[in-house]
């Protein structure tokens, strides 16, 4: 296994957590550079001018001088082909593994896509118009009711074989990127009302309750509020 030497840009209340939970789990030594948000809730010009990718985003991870990936689920898959080796986090079976990477791309590319929608709503709306944002949000609403649902359905059946987790019977990838997802969704209310997830519940309280993602959470200084606004 290479020797670490990563540093991760880390932006104040944002899915960045995922990564240094991540890293806590492989107990990989890391770097932070972090940053509240600004009062507008945003990132500081400061801290974007010290992220060395084209998007200046949070997450950024760099290891050594060659590497710098931007984009969450790209930085967990480089952490796992460098850092995993015993397949912790990781299965090594085929089918197993597809479906950790199948969560690890859903947790932004369907539930995060979905529920920030609503929430893009609910800041952009000219005040002329916000009348019809009730109406808006439950139209939007649908698809995380749908997303929700798939999870959902996928830990009730991982609890009736005995297990946990999203895949398998340990934590794996998809159960980090996946608890931010869920955590923001759950916290923002964003297309839950009326809902009813207690698998999901659950499975997200044993993930905020790790020793790991404790440990990521403290020394980032991560948090979220329930009002919709930033925090840090």
């Amino acid at each position: 296994m290479s020797t670490p030497n990563i540093t991760v840009y880390f932006l104040g209340a944002s899915r960045a957590i995922r990564i240094p939970w991540l890293l806590e789990e492989l107990n990989v030594p890391y770097t932070l550079v972090s940053s509240p948000r600004s009062k507008a809730g945003v990132a500081p010009q400061e801290f974007k001018d010290k992220i060395p990718a084209p998007l200046k985003k949070s997450p950024t991870l760099t290891d050594g001088d060659d590497v710098t990936v931007q984009e969450s689920g790209a930085i967990v898959q480089y952490l796992l082909d460098m850092y995993d080796k015993d397949h912790k986090l990781l299965p090594s079976a085929v089918a197993e593994r597809c479906k950790v990477y199948e969560w690890v791309h859903a947790a932004e590319g369907t539930f995060m896509l979905h529920a920030l929608a609503i929430l893009y709503a609910r800041w952009k709306i000219p005040e002329g118009a916000k009348e019809y944002l009730p109406e808006m949000e439950k139209n939007m609403s649908a698809n995380v009711q749908n997303d929700l649902k798939w999870i959902e359905s996928a830990l009730k059946e991982q609890k009736e074989r005995g297990n946990e987790f999203l895949v398998g019977k340990t934590l794996t990838a998809a159960d980090i990127m996946m608890g931010f997802s869920i955590e923001f969704i759950f916290t923002r209310k964003l297309g839950t009302q009326g809902g009813n997830w207690p698998e999901t519940e659950a499975w997200l309280a044993r993930m905020l309750e790790r020793s790991a993602y404790k440990k990521a959470v403290e020394k980032s200084g991560y948090t979220l509020d329930s009002k919709g606004e930033f925090r840090t």
